[in-house]
């Protein structure tokens, strides 16, 4: 992920076609995001965030699922009862157990 600020007017990526524009004032528009305007921390964690997202578009293309059902899919609450880590046959230490 290759994150770059042309003049100080324009920030681009290799990992995704979305850009943010300098409005001036320390203000920065991004293309995702009409109608707001950023300050420039805000605008290059949105364009990491596109990038984040092409990422897991591609992950997502392995696995035979969309970018939206993948993101959807996990970021629901696993599905099993315990960590793996406790599976694996290490016991919980609870109070009162020798």
């Amino acid at each position: 992920m290759a994150l770059q600020v042309v003049g100080r007017s324009l920030m681009t990526s290799d990992q995704t076609e979305h850009q943010a524009r300098s409005v001036g004032g320390g203000g920065w528009v991004v293309s995702f995001l009409p109608g707001r305007t950023l300050t420039l921390e805000q605008a290059t964690a949105a364009i990491q965030a596109a990038e984040a997202v092409a990422v897991v578009g591609a992950l997502a293309d392995q696995v035979g699922l969309t970018t939206l059902e993948t993101v959807g899919l996990a970021i629901q609450e696993s599905p099993w009862a315990q960590p793996m880590r406790e599976m694996c046959g290490r016991r919980p230490w609870r109070r009162g157990w020798l």
